[in-house]
């Protein structure tokens, strides 16, 4: 029986002897960090803030609505397009939000139609911006308009594309 006792001790050391053994953990790199904060007492205590990356700023940020800054019209029309009706929507919440901000709203046409026409034209256009951003609850006083007419085009060519790129509001933060 002493025998079976030593055979028994012998396996159970060949097996355990031949497990391998859990592989090793590499430490690594947190993924938040720690940033003291002081209290003006002094003392430090620390919180974990996730890594950040730096903040694009809204108006560059070309996925942001904000980024885009022109609205264009069409022949003769001072009905915003369905198109811009998100990019005019996201302006006036960020005005809403931004009492301190203002803008001036500059209303162009393309050449076609008298002098006259095309001012009356572009301020039209200026003021229907102008009352899509005050649903938003943008105040009076965070927006001007202006009208160009013809007299500042975005493109000086004499075809559909320039007319169309010189049918617009311009917003212009101040």
């Amino acid at each position: 029986m002493r025998h079976l006792s030593y055979l028994f001790a012998g396996l159970a050391v060949l097996l355990l002897a031949g497990c391998p053994r859990p592989p090793a953990v590499q430490p690594t790199e947190p993924t938040q960090t720690e940033v003291p904060e002081t209290a003006d007492t002094g003392v430090t205590t620390g919180v974990l803030t996730p890594p950040s990356e730096p903040a694009l700023d809204p108006f560059e940020d070309p996925a942001n609505p904000l980024s885009r800054k022109v609205i264009y019209f069409d022949f003769d029309q001072s009905t915003i397009r369905p198109e811009f009706v998100g990019v005019v929507n996201a302006h006036g919440r960020y005005l809403a939000n931004n009492p301190a901000r203002s803008v001036r709203l500059e209303g162009h046409a393309d050449e076609r139609g008298s002098r006259e026409y095309n001012i009356g034209l572009g301020e039209r256009r200026a003021q229907a911006v102008r009352r899509m951003l005050k649903l938003q609850g943008v105040s009076d006083s965070q927006i001007t308009t202006v009208s160009y007419g013809e007299e500042r085009p975005a493109d000086e060519g004499h075809n559909e594309t320039a007319w169309a790129a010189n049918r617009r509001v311009e917003i212009v933060y101040r």
